[in-house]
C-alpha cells in the first residue's frame, strides 16, 4: 500500500520525528517524574494545575453501515482505533458499526430515503453504480476499497471429491452444468437481486455462456434450475448446508450439498466449524469478486469528512490489513493469502491466485436480472412492435434498417426466456386489419407449447424475422396501446409476470384516433393493483418522445424508456422489467 497523508502533525500512532535521547536522560527524567508525582496528582486534584481534556472528551462520531460479513472485522478495527486514542485534527475517532444487508441500503437510498449513518462499506460496487446511475436525491461518493473477496462454489467434501476436486478444474459453464446434472449435489444460492454475490456469479455464467452456440438457452434453463434452491440473502443461504456430518442430513433433500459462496463466507464457516468442512472450486475462466467500497453519505460536515478519511487510512495499515485477513479478507488484489485459501477450503491447483476478470459492466449485470427476474418468476409478456414505414430507415453505422435491428434485438431476447414462459406478437401501422392499426401475428401463449410441427418459440422466432415495415403506413400508436393493454389486462395470468411491452419509433400518427388524455384515461381505469400489467414503453430513436412513452406508461405502473439504437432494446426491457417486478414487490 501506498503512503497516506494524515490530518494530525504526526499520524496516530507514528512515531515523532524528533532524534531520540540518550538513555542517560531518559533515567533522569524519570526519576524527576516520579519526585514530582505525588505533588502533581494532589495540584490536579485541587484544581490548581490542568493538562487539557482528553481526545475521548469531544470525539467527531461517526455511524457506519456495513455488510454484515466485513461488519464483525470494521467494529474490531473501530475499537483499535479508540483504544489506540487515533485522532482527526486532535479529536479522538468515535466510530459506530452497524450490519445491514448492502440490497436493504441501496433500496433506501434509492428512495430518497437517507439512512442514519455517515458512512457505508457495501459488499460491491455495483449497489452503489446502481443508486448513482438513476441521479438520485442522495449523493454516494466511494472514496476507496477497504477489502476483497473472490467468488467461487464451495461444496460439501463427498460432493468436492466426486466432482474430481481438487485436481480437475471446470468452468462457470462446466462446474454449474454439473452440480445441476448430479441432484445429489443440490446447488444452492444466494438471490441474485438481493446478493452480489449471487448476481456476480450469474453474470459470469451468462457471460461465458454466451459464447458457446446455444448457450443464452442453456444458461436460462440453468438459472431456472438454480432458482429452485435460492435463498433471500447470503447469511441464509449458509444455513442451508447439513447441520452435521450424519446421513440424515447429507441425505436430506432439503440440504445443499455446494454453494455459490464467497471465499470470506467459506473461510467464516469452516472456521467456526473448526477445522473446515467445506472444500472450494475458483472456475478457471475466472473468479468475480466482491470488493467493499467505503463511500460517504450525502453532505458530511468539514470535521466528519476528515475523520472519515483517516479512518479509511487507518484501515489500510499493516495492523488493520492483517486484521481483515483474519476475517478471512483479501488486501491485495496481487496476492492471495495462503492462511486464508487454505481456511476457505481452497487447494492446489485450484486457480485462485489467478487474476480477476474484468468487472461486468453495468449493462451486463442488468441484463442478467432482468433475465434472472423472468426466469424465477416466469412472465406473460406480449410485444408490440411499429411496423410503420419509418422503420425502414437505416441505423447509422450499421447498414441495416430500425426494423432489421429490432428483430435482431427481440431474437436475443426470445433466447432468455424458458418454455413456461408465455409471449405473444403484435405489430402496428395504421389500417392493417381493416379499420384496425394492429394486427396480432402470435396470441400470448406458452413458449414450449407445441404448434404443428414446432413450438410457440419456433413460430415467435419465425414471426420476428419475418416483420418488415409497411410502405407508407403511419404510426397507429394511441389506439393500438389501449388495445393491446385491454387484451393483456383480460388475459391476465395469475404467478407470473404480466406486461406489455410496446416498441415504437414515432409519435402518434392517426388523425381518427383516441386523443392521448383520453388514452391515459381509459389506461388507469384498466390498471388494477391487485393484477398489476405493467406497460413498458420503448421510444426508439430520435423521432420517438420519451416524455411521452413515460406518461403513457406511468398510467399503468410501468415505464417509459429511449433507446437511439435498436440494439439497445433487449437491455433496456430486461431493465424496465427488473424495476416494474421491484415495484411489484413492494
Amino acid at each position: 500500500m501506498g503512503r497516506h497523508s494524515l490530518p494530525d502533525q504526526y499520524g496516530a500512532g507514528g512515531s515523532d520525528p524528533r532524534p531520540r535521547a540518550r538513555r542517560r536522560t531518559v533515567a533522569v527524567a524519570t526519576v524527576l517524574v516520579l519526585a514530582v508525582a505525588g505533588g502533581t496528582a494532589g495540584a490536579v486534584k485541587s484544581g490548581l494545575l490542568s493538562f487539557g481534556s482528553s481526545c475521548q472528551d469531544n470525539p467527531v462520531r461517526l455511524k457506519l453501515t456495513a455488510s454484515p460479513d466485513i461488519a464483525p472485522a470494521l467494529t474490531d478495527a473501530a475499537e483499535q482505533a479508540r483504544r489506540s486514542d487515533i485522532t482527526s485534527d486532535g479529536r479522538c475517532l468515535a466510530v459506530t458499526v452497524t450490519a445491514r444487508d448492502s440490497y436493504k441500503v441501496a433500496d433506501a437510498i434509492a428512495a430518497g430515503k437517507k439512512p442514519d449513518a455517515q458512512l457505508w462499506v457495501p459488499d460491491s460496487q455495483l449497489w452503489i453504480d446502481r443508486i448513482t446511475a438513476d441521479n438520485g436525491p442522495i449523493d454516494v461518493t466511494p472514496v476507496g476499497a477497504v477489502a476483497s473477496t473472490p467468488i467461487g462454489v464451495a461444496m460439501m467434501p463427498a460432493a468436492a471429491k466426486s466432482l474430481g476436486w481438487p485436481k480437475k478444474t471446470y468452468s462457470w459453464v462446466d462446474l454449474v452444468g454439473a452440480a445441476l446434472q448430479d441432484k445429489s449435489l443440490r446447488l444452492g444460492a444466494a438471490d441474485p437481486a438481493r446478493s452480489a454475490t449471487g448476481l456476480l456469479a450469474l453474470t459470469q455464467l451468462s457471460t461465458a455462456a454466451a459464447g458457446i452456440k446455444g448457450g443464452d438457452t442453456q444458461a436460462a434453463a440453468m438459472m431456472k434450475t438454480l432458482s429452485q434452491r435460492t435463498s433471500d440473502s447470503d447469511s441464509q443461504v449458509v444455513d442451508t448446508l447439513p447441520r452435521d456430518t450424519s446421513g440424515t442430513e447429507l441425505g436430506n433433500p432439503k440440504r445443499n450439498q455446494a454453494l455459490v459462496l464467497s471465499e470470506q463466507a467459506a473461510y467464516a464457516y469452516n472456521s467456526a466449524a473448526g477445522g473446515g468442512s467445506l472444500d472450494m472450486f475458483y472456475p478457471k475462466d475466472g473468479s468475480p469478486r466482491l470488493d467493499y467500497p467505503f463511500a460517504t453519505v450525502d453532505e458530511l460536515t468539514t470535521d466528519e469528512s476528515r475523520a472519515a478519511l483517516r479512518f479509511v487510512n487507518y484501515l489500510r495499515q499493516p495492523a488493520q490489513l492483517r486484521l481483515l485477513q483474519k476475517y478471512g479478507f483479501r488486501t491485495s488484489d496481487e496476492e492471495a493469502p495462503e492462511a486464508v485459501v487454505a481456511e476457505a477450503g481452497g487447494s492446489s491447483p485450484q486457480p485462485y491466485t489467478e487474476p480477476t476478470p474484468q468487472p461486468a459492466s453495468a449493462a451486463a449485470l442488468q441484463e442478467t436480472l432482468g433475465t434472472w427476474t423472468i426466469t424465477v418468476q416466469s412472465a406473460r409478456l406480449t410485444t408490440v412492435v411499429d411496423a410503420s414505414s419509418s422503420m425502414a430507415q437505416p441505423v447509422p453505422g450499421t447498414g441495416q434498417s430500425r426494423m432489421d435491428v429490432t428483430k435482431g434485438s427481440l431474437l436475443r431476447a426470445l433466447a432468455t426466456f424458458t418454455p413456461e414462459d408465455e409471449i405473444g406478437l403484435w405489430e402496428f401501422s395504421t389500417k392493417l386489419d381493416g379499420a384496425r392499426d394492429y394486427r396480432v401475428l402470435v396470441p400470448t401463449e406458452r413458449l414450449g407449447d407445441q404448434k404443428g410441427d414446432g413450438t410457440q418459440r419456433d413460430r415467435l422466432s419465425a414471426a420476428f424475422n419475418a416483420l418488415e415495415p409497411v410502405p407508407h403506413g403511419a404510426t397507429g400508436l394511441y389506439d393500438t396501446t389501449l388495445a393491446a393493454y385491454r387484451a393483456a389486462t383480460s388475459s391476465y395470468a395469475m404467478g407470473k409476470f404480466n406486461a406489455l411491452v410496446v416498441l415504437t419509433d414515432g409519435v402518434n400518427q392517426d388523425p381518427g384516433s383516441i386523443s392521448r388524455s383520453a388514452l391515459i384515461t381509459q389506461l388507469q381505469k384498466l390498471t388494477d393493483p391487485a393484477r398489476p400489467v405493467p406497460l413498458i414503453m420503448i421510444a426508439v430513436g430520435p423521432d420517438a418522445d420519451r416524455q411521452e412513452a413515460e406518461q403513457i406508461a406511468e398510467a399503468t405502473g410501468g415505464s417509459g424508456q429511449s433507446v437511439s439504437n435498436p440494439s439497445q432494446i433487449q437491455s433496456v426491457m430486461l431493465k424496465a422489467i427488473v424495476a416494474a417486478g421491484s415495484r411489484g414487490d413492494d
